[in-house]
Protein backbone atom coordinates (compact mmCIF):
# COMPACT_ATOMS: atom_id res chain seq x y z
CA UNK A 1 0.00 0.00 0.00
CA UNK A 2 1.45 2.97 -1.12
CA UNK A 3 1.09 5.87 2.07
CA UNK A 4 -0.18 9.45 1.24
CA UNK A 5 1.65 12.48 2.96
CA UNK A 6 0.04 15.72 2.45
CA UNK A 7 2.30 18.40 2.73
CA UNK A 8 0.69 21.62 4.55
CA UNK A 9 2.85 24.25 3.47
CA UNK A 10 0.35 26.41 1.01
CA UNK A 11 -2.51 26.28 4.13
CA UNK A 12 0.80 27.64 6.26
CA UNK A 13 1.40 30.32 3.74
CA UNK A 14 -2.37 31.72 3.13
CA UNK A 15 -2.29 31.68 7.39
CA UNK A 16 1.04 33.94 7.05
CA UNK A 17 -0.03 36.11 4.54
CA UNK A 18 -2.88 37.63 7.03
CA UNK A 19 -1.24 36.92 10.57
CA UNK A 20 -2.85 35.28 13.48
CA UNK A 21 -4.42 31.76 12.85
CA UNK A 22 -6.69 31.55 10.23
CA UNK A 23 -6.51 28.87 8.91
CA UNK A 24 -5.45 26.90 11.91
CA UNK A 25 -3.13 24.75 10.66
CA UNK A 26 -3.24 22.20 13.18
CA UNK A 27 -6.94 21.94 12.84
CA UNK A 28 -6.61 21.43 8.87
CA UNK A 29 -3.77 18.42 9.53
CA UNK A 30 -6.69 17.02 11.67
CA UNK A 31 -8.86 16.91 9.18
CA UNK A 32 -6.80 15.84 6.59
CA UNK A 33 -5.81 12.87 9.01
CA UNK A 34 -9.37 12.55 9.71
CA UNK A 35 -10.38 12.46 5.77
CA UNK A 36 -8.23 9.96 5.07
CA UNK A 37 -4.74 11.02 4.59
CA UNK A 38 -1.56 8.68 5.81
CA UNK A 39 0.71 11.55 6.95
CA UNK A 40 1.63 14.85 6.94
CA UNK A 41 4.90 16.93 5.87
CA UNK A 42 6.50 19.99 5.97
CA UNK A 43 9.09 21.92 4.80
CA UNK A 44 10.58 25.01 6.96
CA UNK A 45 12.45 27.33 5.52
CA UNK A 46 14.31 29.24 7.38
CA UNK A 47 12.52 33.21 6.43
CA UNK A 48 9.48 31.49 7.93
CA UNK A 49 6.89 32.30 4.64
CA UNK A 50 5.05 29.18 5.58
CA UNK A 51 5.85 26.62 8.10
CA UNK A 52 7.73 27.59 10.90
CA UNK A 53 9.75 25.72 13.59
CA UNK A 54 6.61 26.31 16.17
CA UNK A 55 4.77 24.73 13.83
CA UNK A 56 6.41 21.48 13.37
CA UNK A 57 6.93 21.32 17.35
CA UNK A 58 2.99 21.53 17.65
CA UNK A 59 2.60 18.95 14.59
CA UNK A 60 4.77 16.35 16.20
CA UNK A 61 3.10 16.20 19.76
CA UNK A 62 -0.56 16.63 18.41
CA UNK A 63 -0.56 13.86 15.79
CA UNK A 64 -0.65 10.55 15.70
CA UNK A 65 0.01 9.46 12.16
CA UNK A 66 3.64 9.40 10.35
CA UNK A 67 5.09 12.96 9.94
CA UNK A 68 8.00 13.66 7.41
CA UNK A 69 9.67 16.80 8.02
CA UNK A 70 11.83 18.27 4.87
CA UNK A 71 14.52 20.52 4.72
CA UNK A 72 18.00 21.64 3.55
CA UNK A 73 20.12 20.51 6.46
CA UNK A 74 20.94 23.25 8.18
CA UNK A 75 23.17 23.10 11.91
CA UNK A 76 19.70 25.15 12.85
CA UNK A 77 17.28 22.54 10.64
CA UNK A 78 19.57 19.39 12.00
CA UNK A 79 19.08 20.37 15.59
CA UNK A 80 15.33 20.94 15.33
CA UNK A 81 15.30 17.37 14.19
CA UNK A 82 16.76 15.95 17.06
CA UNK A 83 15.12 17.72 19.44
CA UNK A 84 11.54 17.11 17.38
CA UNK A 85 12.19 13.50 16.63
CA UNK A 86 9.91 13.47 13.23
CA UNK A 87 9.24 9.67 11.94
CA UNK A 88 11.06 10.74 8.86
CA UNK A 89 13.39 13.56 7.85
CA UNK A 90 13.59 14.35 4.05
CA UNK A 91 17.01 15.77 2.74
CA UNK A 92 16.48 18.30 0.09
CA UNK A 93 19.60 20.15 -1.64
CA UNK A 94 17.53 23.51 -1.86
CA UNK A 95 19.46 26.50 -0.91
CA UNK A 96 17.73 28.82 1.80
CA UNK A 97 16.06 31.23 -0.64
CA UNK A 98 15.04 28.97 -3.04
CA UNK A 99 10.77 28.84 -4.16
CA UNK A 100 10.55 25.22 -4.00
CA UNK A 101 12.83 22.21 -4.61
CA UNK A 102 14.24 22.00 -8.36
CA UNK A 103 16.67 19.35 -8.33
CA UNK A 104 18.14 15.91 -6.39
CA UNK A 105 20.90 15.27 -4.29
CA UNK A 106 24.49 14.59 -5.53
CA UNK A 107 25.48 11.75 -3.59
CA UNK A 108 28.97 11.39 -4.70
CA UNK A 109 29.92 15.06 -4.46
CA UNK A 110 28.45 15.07 -0.93
CA UNK A 111 29.06 11.82 0.32
CA UNK A 112 31.08 12.62 3.17
CA UNK A 113 28.82 15.63 4.28
CA UNK A 114 25.68 13.14 3.48
CA UNK A 115 27.43 10.64 5.48
CA UNK A 116 27.88 12.29 8.27
CA UNK A 117 24.17 13.93 8.55
CA UNK A 118 23.22 10.88 7.93
CA UNK A 119 24.60 8.96 10.66
CA UNK A 120 23.29 11.84 13.27
CA UNK A 121 19.91 11.33 12.14
CA UNK A 122 19.76 7.96 12.43
CA UNK A 123 21.23 7.97 15.74
CA UNK A 124 18.41 10.36 16.94
CA UNK A 125 16.15 7.57 15.99
CA UNK A 126 14.49 9.16 12.78
CA UNK A 127 14.32 7.69 9.39
CA UNK A 128 16.13 9.34 7.08
CA UNK A 129 15.64 9.92 3.23
CA UNK A 130 16.79 12.24 0.13
CA UNK A 131 15.46 13.96 -1.91
CA UNK A 132 17.22 12.23 -5.43
CA UNK A 133 17.08 12.22 -9.04
CA UNK A 134 16.58 8.40 -11.34
CA UNK A 135 20.13 8.65 -12.19
CA UNK A 136 21.38 5.13 -11.24
CA UNK A 137 25.02 6.03 -9.91
CA UNK A 138 23.19 8.53 -7.43
CA UNK A 139 20.81 5.56 -5.86
CA UNK A 140 23.64 3.49 -5.43
CA UNK A 141 25.35 6.76 -3.29
CA UNK A 142 22.82 6.39 -1.64
CA UNK A 143 23.28 3.15 -0.49
CA UNK A 144 26.42 4.18 0.27
CA UNK A 145 25.77 6.94 2.51
CA UNK A 146 23.32 4.76 4.63
CA UNK A 147 20.28 6.48 4.10
CA UNK A 148 17.09 4.96 4.81
CA UNK A 149 15.09 5.39 1.92
CA UNK A 150 15.56 7.89 -1.11
CA UNK A 151 12.27 10.18 -2.50
CA UNK A 152 12.58 10.58 -6.48
CA UNK A 153 12.57 13.84 -7.74
CA UNK A 154 8.96 13.80 -10.05
CA UNK A 155 8.87 17.11 -11.90
CA UNK A 156 10.58 15.85 -15.16
CA UNK A 157 7.94 12.62 -15.38
CA UNK A 158 4.84 15.33 -14.55
CA UNK A 159 6.57 17.77 -17.08
CA UNK A 160 6.41 15.17 -19.86
CA UNK A 161 3.34 13.17 -18.85
CA UNK A 162 1.46 16.43 -19.51
CA UNK A 163 2.60 17.14 -22.83
CA UNK A 164 1.88 13.38 -23.85
CA UNK A 165 4.55 11.12 -23.18
CA UNK A 166 3.57 8.66 -20.68
CA UNK A 167 6.75 6.92 -21.57
CA UNK A 168 8.69 9.59 -19.19
CA UNK A 169 7.80 7.51 -16.33
CA UNK A 170 9.98 4.72 -17.55
CA UNK A 171 13.57 5.68 -15.65
CA UNK A 172 11.36 6.03 -12.12
CA UNK A 173 10.71 2.25 -13.19
CA UNK A 174 14.20 1.71 -13.68
CA UNK A 175 15.24 3.83 -10.77
CA UNK A 176 12.86 2.29 -8.14
CA UNK A 177 13.57 -1.13 -9.20
CA UNK A 178 17.51 -0.54 -8.51
CA UNK A 179 16.68 1.12 -5.39
CA UNK A 180 14.76 -1.65 -4.17
CA UNK A 181 17.30 -4.33 -4.99
CA UNK A 182 19.71 -2.13 -2.90
CA UNK A 183 17.78 -2.24 -0.25
CA UNK A 184 16.34 1.59 0.39
CA UNK A 185 12.47 2.17 0.73
CA UNK A 186 11.06 4.56 -2.23
CA UNK A 187 9.13 7.45 -2.37
CA UNK A 188 8.12 9.91 -4.87
CA UNK A 189 7.22 13.70 -4.71
CA UNK A 190 7.16 16.75 -6.68
CA UNK A 191 4.32 18.27 -9.24
CA UNK A 192 2.21 15.00 -8.67
CA UNK A 193 -1.84 15.52 -9.32
CA UNK A 194 -4.98 13.72 -10.25
CA UNK A 195 -4.15 13.64 -13.87
CA UNK A 196 -0.38 11.98 -13.63
CA UNK A 197 -0.24 10.49 -9.73
CA UNK A 198 -3.06 6.95 -10.72
CA UNK A 199 -0.29 5.81 -14.00
CA UNK A 200 2.62 6.54 -11.75
CA UNK A 201 1.65 4.39 -8.84
CA UNK A 202 0.32 1.80 -11.71
CA UNK A 203 3.94 1.89 -13.31
CA UNK A 204 6.64 2.40 -10.33
CA UNK A 205 6.99 -0.45 -8.29
CA UNK A 206 7.96 -0.61 -4.43
CA UNK A 207 6.76 3.13 -3.57
CA UNK A 208 6.07 3.36 -0.20
CA UNK A 209 5.07 6.87 0.10
CA UNK A 210 4.03 9.94 -2.20
CA UNK A 211 4.41 13.23 -0.41
CA UNK A 212 2.00 16.11 -2.35
CA UNK A 213 1.27 19.32 -1.39
CA UNK A 214 0.74 22.44 -4.39
CA UNK A 215 -1.81 20.55 -6.32
CA UNK A 216 -3.80 18.86 -3.59
CA UNK A 217 -4.28 22.16 -1.85
CA UNK A 218 -4.94 24.08 -4.94
CA UNK A 219 -7.76 20.97 -5.84
CA UNK A 220 -8.86 21.54 -1.97
CA UNK A 221 -10.11 25.12 -3.03
CA UNK A 222 -12.60 23.66 -5.49
CA UNK A 223 -13.41 19.83 -4.09
CA UNK A 224 -12.30 20.41 -0.60
CA UNK A 225 -10.17 18.58 1.58
CA UNK A 226 -12.15 15.35 2.25
CA UNK A 227 -13.21 14.82 -1.62
CA UNK A 228 -9.47 15.89 -2.52
CA UNK A 229 -8.04 13.27 -0.32
CA UNK A 230 -10.24 11.00 -1.71
CA UNK A 231 -9.68 10.95 -5.06
CA UNK A 232 -5.92 10.88 -4.36
CA UNK A 233 -6.00 8.04 -2.56
CA UNK A 234 -8.08 6.86 -5.43
CA UNK A 235 -5.12 7.32 -7.69
CA UNK A 236 -3.41 5.09 -5.10
CA UNK A 237 -5.79 2.35 -5.70
CA UNK A 238 -7.56 3.54 -2.30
Amino acid sequence: MIHLSVNLNKVALIRNARGGNLPNLLQVAKDVVEFGADGITVHPRPDGRHIRKDDVSLLKNELEVEFNVEGFPSEDFLQMIETVKPDQCTLVPDPPEALTSSAGWNTLAHKHFLLEVIQRLQSAGVRTSIFIETDLDQIEGAKVIGTDRIELYTEEYASQYAQGHPEAVEPYVRSASFAHELGLGVNAGHDLNLHNLAYFAEQVPHLAEVSIGHALVSDALYLGFEETIRRYQGCLGK
